[in-house]
């Protein structure tokens, strides 16, 4: 995308605005980057490591991005009533800092309203950003700018997010697009009568961009439609990228005032609930793309940015290792491309290839495994050793 990419030169080069609000004088940092691997255990991070080292000719030692950040912790997940959480209740122990029932979103075991770290932020003069690869009206997302009784309520979610006043929103689209009957009002005019432009597509992005203050990016292949659950096999489209769709964001939002992005990489959890590990990996491996736009960008701002990576929770009880010692990434992978860079097998044949491979799955769902945390730049000392999810807002704030 070379509109982007030019676009994100100018940003860098400009670097750190002069704001009325500089937060590097308090506790905060000034920009702050929350990355959300939707599923994400410590072992879907070793394997794509193990992968990326295979590629380079190597039984280890290759890194991620994040993995190379100086502080790291664990933390726990579980719900209000549950040992194994839902994505509603995670995200919404991460951005409310309250436990909640398993599906309960942005409302406390009580039903009353919770209120998220991004409307603290956005009260303190902070741009808000909310951007995931999966519906923007899907859990972890709407965990942030939403409160409804239960997750279901897609199209409420939605109707919320010109309520939040948020900057900017992408994702692949809307789930229950026309509500669940499919006779309610489509819900991108709903958004555009209340003030914000949907854009679908990067082209439509640049074109409005500079006209509208407040954007909601959506990938072209949903227009006017429900934004599928799982498309993660099959789905002939050129979408934007998680690391695309930040550049877009930050774009947008510029550097002279704060800014909180949330970055959800929310196909992992999908592949990993399918245990299909070639597209795990390459979702973990666009996951880490975004994270560098980040990284790339605190290298500019040391002292004004934090950059937190972490998980909602853990899914498919991956191993890294199962029954050999070698793990065999060379039939993993031409399997893999034999496909089309698709796995289309059916239950039986992958787990037979997994098996084979010797990558182990002990799930289609969620586990309560604790899951990682990774952190770089001011404040970022607050995220070493053990920590709950609901401690997560408060040591951003």
């Amino acid at each position: 995308m070379p509109a982007i990419a030019a676009a994100m030169l100018i940003f860098a080069a400009t670097g750190c605005g002069e704001s009325g609000n500089n937060n590097t004088d308090s506790g905060k940092a000034k920009y702050i980057f929350l990355f959300i691997g939707d599923g994400m255990g410590a072992n879907h991070v070793a394997t794509a490591e193990s992968y990326l080292s295979y590629k380079e000719g190597k039984l280890g030692g290759e890194q991620l991005v994040f993995t190379g950040f100086p502080y790291y912790g664990t933390a726990t997940n579980f719900s209000a009533d549950k040992h194994v959480t839902c994505s509603a209740a995670s995200g919404t122990a991460i951005a409310c800092g309250s436990k909640t029932y398993n599906s309960k979103l942005g409302t406390d075991v009580n039903g009353e309203k919770l209120r998220s770290m991004a409307y603290d932020l956005k009260d303190d003069g902070y741009k808000i950003g909310i951007i995931t690869t999966v519906p923007v009206n899907h859990a972890t997302p709407g965990a942030f700018y939403a409160n409804v009784q239960n997750r279901g309520e897609y199209y409420s979610v939605s109707c919320q997010i010109p309520d939040s006043g948020f900057d900017f929103f992408a994702g692949s689209g809307f789930i229950d697009y026309r509500d669940k009957d499919g006779n309610a009002r489509p819900v991108d005019e709903y958004i555009e009568e209340k003030g914000y432009k949907v854009c679908y597509g990067p082209e439509e992005f640049q074109e409005n961009r500079t006209e509208y203050d407040k954007i909601v990016f959506c990938q072209e292949s949903n227009r006017s439609e429900n934004a599928d659950n799982y498309v993660g096999d099959g789905k002939e489209a050129e979408d934007a990228t998680l690391s695309q769709m930040l550049e877009m964001g930050m774009d947008f939002i510029g550097s002279d005032s704060p800014f909180f992005f949330m970055c959800e990489g929310g196909k992992i959890d999908w592949t990993a609930h399918e245990n299909k590990t070639m597209p795990m990996v390459m979702d973990m491996l666009e996951f880490n793309d975004a994270v560098k736009v980040a990284y790339d960008f605190y290298l500019g701002h040391p002292d004004e940015t934090l950059i937190v990576v972490t998980a909602d929770h853990e899914t498919g009880g991956l191993s890294l290792g199962c029954g050999r010692e070698t793990i065999n990434w060379e039939k993993m992978e031409a399997e893999w491309i034999e496909g089309g860079r698709k796995n289309m097998l059916d239950e039986k044949k992958n787990m037979e290839l997994n098996k084979e491979c010797s990558i182990g799955w002990t799930t289609h769902s969620h586990t309560g495994s604790p899951v990682p945390v990774f952190a770089i730049g001011k404040g970022a000392e607050k995220f070493s050793g053990r920590m709950d999810n609901t401690d997560i807002k408060g040591k951003i704030l």
